[in-house]
């Protein structure tokens, strides 16, 4: 082979991987449909209000330490934001968390359907009918903002699967629109915490901000759909009997 032959060679190469990149952008990188959710700083309003209202939310840290994420129907990230001014005084761990609890709880939710991360819990523990379904959509580190709380992942589609409370799916005129996530304490008053903002924003489904509701064995009886109780376990505004089980076996 000649020298101008592989000189052509490598040129239509790059030519090529350069039209693949052209169209990946052209299908992934085109801005988000984000009317009518709310904006990044519409986010912190209401995380920031949600611990004071409707009583306390249990937990370490009664829902004050928080980081929220929401998606829309298509799974692209529209807003991140924290609970505090200062985004490094929530866990860092819960930026990813609360952006996969969005996406989570927004594609497995319908108009006449709305399912809460929370009431995943048991399908997907192991021996159950959804134990695996976590590695179907892995999350991508690209999503994440540094920890100035800046950026990170706006305008695509950061995956990840959560299966805790703390994922609500979003509505509008009884349409899904797209799902809140919410993480920074217990799983239990993360879930307390996301029903409150979703509620502020106008955003329930159709049979309301319960309709979706975390439960309980105690006192709700066991079912496919049971969650396990936290550290100080809240719900609605009323402490519940019980709360996570110490240590065995070790």
């Amino acid at each position: 082979m000649t020298i101008r032959t592989i000189a052509i060679a490598a040129g239509v190469a790059l030519l090529t991987a350069g039209a693949a990149l052209t169209l990946q952008a052209k299908q992934f990188g085109g801005p988000a449909n984000c009317n009518g959710l709310p904006t990044a700083g519409e986010l912190h309003v209401l995380l920031a209000a949600a611990p004071g209202q409707g009583g306390s939310a249990g937990g370490l840290f009664n829902g004050t330490r928080m980081w929220g994420a929401v998606v829309n129907r298509d799974g692209e990230l529209c807003a991140a934001s924290t609970s505090t001014v200062d985004p490094t005084q929530v866990w860092p761990g819960s930026q990813a968390i609360a952006k996969a609890k969005a996406y989570t709880a927004n594609a497995f939710s319908l108009d006449t359907f709305a399912l809460s991360t929370a009431r995943l819990y048991t399908f997907t523990q192991p021996g159950r009918s959804l134990n695996s379904l976590g590695q179907s959509n892995p999350f991508d580190p690209d999503a994440l903002a540094p920890p100035s709380g800046a950026n990170g992942g706006e305008r695509q589609i950061n995956g990840g699967m959560i299966f805790f409370g703390g994922g609500l799916p979003l509505y509008k005129d009884g349409k899904i629109v797209g799902g809140l996530g919410v993480s920074g304490d217990t799983s239990c008053a993360d879930h307390e915490i996301a029903k409150r903002v979703r509620n502020a924003a106008g955003m329930n489904p159709a049979g309301g901000a319960t309709a979706d509701d975390i439960t309980y064995t105690v006192p709700d009886g066991a079912s496919a759909f049971t969650h396990p109780k936290c550290i100080n376990t809240w719900r609605n505004g009323i402490q519940l009997a019980g709360s996570e089980q110490p240590a065995v076996g070790y």
